[in-house]
């Protein structure tokens, strides 16, 4: 496919080379020019869709219109949008239209219009509207990454590059480079950009001499302009570089390494051996290792710096054990006192960098358990781990995994089922765990006798009770399936079996229930409950998002059919609970505030505060064979953090945290969040530093 460009106006700039089309009508104006541009969509390197973006310009009209149709699919899911756009003559959208559906099905019927300085919208959290003094920019709640060009566009005609956002907040653009790029008429110049203000984190684009859309860059996601997909894996690199940099910087300013022992005044420790509260202690640590718990008698010494606890709780450090690792969720879930992951999918090479970063200091971010994802090749497989196509690259993998330290393997939904048995006895023989979801066309029970140590996501328990051995889980129906759930007896052999067959071989489950939660509760207009405690803090747009439904729901049979699957997960867990299985607290949401409220769902199993910590920290360091984190005790890594309340009565107070230690080095959550955003939720400790005594 080619790229159609041509000419120049009111400042969107084009280059000619095919002539204008006219095709006036009494009832449509004449068209002076169209211009259609189109884009390829690579996940991971691997195409799985595309982008066309068409330009018309009207000769009684100063504006032009926009019609964007973009769709992907990977994994067996993936977003449709048509958008039409109409920009006035300083490129300022002043109707957007937005129809099609979301990753998970949701569909999306979005409008925006401005008209005699009033905008009004609707989207997926309802309607709003809006008095305007002065310009400002719309930014949808669900558009293509061509809105990140319109947005920079308009930003663009303005000197200070700068514009109020609709519903709420800034949008700022920042340029930072120009490189050439190769294309197939030789090399090019192109611009990258930086889109800050619509999220937590900014977008970046790519614009060539015309300051025409070239690309918008992601670590693991592109939309390139066609003809140029060669340089895909060079700009997947570049967006992770931007990233990287940026929280580098705040690394380098938020991170505190004090010089010398570091004593933690007036804190009570939580003991997760016997789920109890010390009385108030100070906790002294030296380097990145705990060196003593004092009682408060003992003075601060005049070469230690002092923290005040002020009477708060110190916990160990929480585990995230289902994380697909990157940048961008390091520092947040350091700040939330998850200081351990475990990753369940990744690039070899970009969990390698980012790891060596993390353990350098260079970068914020948890330790990282590797898990080792092997999946195979189909029309909807996952473009993430090592893919395959036969049994014997599907072992070669493990053995790559193995040789790059990796203690386990995940086996995720297009590879065949009947491999499972021989991958498994080539991990256990490297001393590798084996994990993961269940199969196309296989069930749980099999992947048990087959060698898994541990199922991924309690749907894919589940499924096997309710579809057919022909129905096909490497699509949507691994989540729509669910609302046959209510109709399941729980106490039905199928059931038992399975559970039985856990029991007998050990395996453990990590349900991922919030991401459960989520998808069969969440509804359009409505905050959903795992944020409601939080989300005022965040910016505008993560504010809106949280108002909009996972899951497309037909009608009001289907809503009720989620709610009823949703309350048969939690009777299934209580089971495997009161069983003795090991419940494993994972998000595959990015941790940090999702882990939270993982957690504290687990109230609804039977877990007591207590227990959830116990099970967050100690009990997974155990599980994965961390001797040195887990509690708080000396010798042990300083992995820890500090809440004003009490969380062995009320788990929500790991929500509101002070101060947190990742080997050391300590955060002051307070400090940092006003950078990405959000509102503090806490007051910084008072700290004298050494030379102050």
């Amino acid at each position: 496919m080619r790229i159609v460009i041509c000419g120049v106006l009111l400042g969107l700039l084009f280059g000619c080379s095919e002539p204008p089309v006219s095709r006036e009508t009494p009832q449509t104006p004449a068209l002076a020019e169209v211009n259609t541009y189109r884009y390829t969509v690579l996940l991971n390197g691997n195409k799985v869709g595309h982008l066309q973006a068409t330009h018309q310009l009207f000769a009684s009209d100063p504006g032009h219109t926009v019609t964007v149709d973009y769709d992907y699919k990977s994994n067996g899911r993936g977003p449709a949008y048509q958008e039409e756009i109409s920009l006035n003559n300083e490129g300022i959208p002043q109707n957007w239209q937005i129809s099609g559906n979301t990753t998970f099905g949701n569909p999306i019927e979005e409008q925006m219009q401005i008209y005699n300085s009033k905008a009004t919208w609707q989207d997926a959290t309802g309607p709003g509207e809006a008095t305007l003094d002065r310009p400002a920019l719309y930014v949808p709640q669900n558009s293509s990454p061509y809105k990140a060009f319109i947005l920079a566009q308009a930003l663009m005609q303005k000197d200070e590059q700068t514009m109020p956002a609709l519903p709420a907040g800034t949008l700022t653009l920042n340029k930072i480079e120009t490189l050439k790029v190769e294309g197939p008429e030789g090399e090019i110049a192109v611009s990258t950009y930086a889109l800050a203000g619509a999220d937590l984190d900014p977008d970046y684009l790519m614009l060539d001499d015309n300051k025409q859309f070239f690309a918008y860059i992601h670590p693991r996601f592109i939309v390139i302009r066609d003809g140029f997909e060669a340089n895909e894996a060079r700009l997947r690199q570049l967006s992770a570089n931007y990233s990287t940099e940026r929280f580098e910087a705040l690394q380098a300013q938020f991170a505190h390494d004090y010089q010398g022992a570091v004593r933690i005044r007036n804190v009570r420790v939580f003991q997760p051996q016997d789920l109890s509260l010390t009385e108030p202690v100070s906790v002294v640590v030296q380097g990145e290792r705990i060196h003593a718990i004092d009682p408060l008698s003992v003075a601060t010494l005049a070469h230690e710096t002092e923290i005040d606890g002020a009477g708060g709780t110190l916990v160990p450090g929480l585990y995230d054990m289902h994380s697909h690792t990157s940048d961008d969720d390091g520092l947040m879930n350091v700040l939330a006192g998850v200081t351990s992951v475990r990753d369940m999918g990744n690039s070899l090479e970009v969990l390698g960098e980012l790891t060596n970063k993390i353990e350098a200091g260079v970068l914020a971010g948890p330790r990282v358990t590797r898990y080792g994802m092997i999946e195979g090749k189909s029309p909807s497989n996952n473009n993430n781990g090592i893919l395959v196509e036969t049994q014997q690259e599907a072992l070669n993998a493990v053995r790559t995994y193995a040789e790059h330290g990796f203690p386990g393997v995940k086996i995720y939904n297009s590879m065949k089922g009947e491999w499972v048995p021989a991958i498994a006895e080539l991990a256990k023989s490297l001393e590798m765990r084996v994990s993961g979801h269940v199969p196309a066309f296989s069930n749980a029970n099999q992947m048990i006798k087959a060698g898994y140590n541990e199922l991924t996501h309690i749907n894919q328990v589940m499924l096997g009770w309710v579809l057919e051995p022909d129905e096909d889980t490497r699509t949507l129906l691994r989540l729509t399936a669910l609302d046959r759930l209510p109709a399941l007896d729980l106490n039905s052999e199928p059931v038992q079996t399975t559970l039985d067959l856990m029991v007998e071989n050990n395996v453990a489950i990590d349900p991922t229930l919030a991401i459960h939660e989520y998808l069969l509760l969440s509804r359009n207009g409505e905050t959903r409950a795992g944020v409601k405690d939080y989300i005022e803090h965040m910016p505008p747009g993560v504010q809106r998002s949280a108002k909009v439904s996972l899951a497309k729901i037909e009608g009001p049979e289907q809503d009720a059919a989620y709610r009823g699957a949703y309350e048969q997960i939690l009777t299934t867990l209580k089971m495997m609970k009161e069983r003795g299985i090991l419940i494993i607290p994972g998000t595959d949401l990015g941790g940090a505030f999702n882990l939270h409220r993982e957690l504290e769902l687990y109230q609804q199993l039977g877990f007591t505060p207590a227990e959830i910590l116990k099970l967050g920290s100690y009990d997974m360091a155990q599980y994965l064979g961390h001797s040195d984190r887990g509690s708080i005790e000396p010798g042990k890594l300083a992995d820890f953090f500090v809440v004003p309340g009490n969380p062995v009565d009320d788990i929500k107070a790991i929500k509101t945290i002070s101060l947190v230690s990742r080997g050391g080095v300590f955060y002051y959550p307070s400090e940092v969040y006003p950078q990405l955003g959000i509102k503090p939720f806490t007051e910084k400790p008072q700290v004298n530093a050494a030379s102050a005594h």
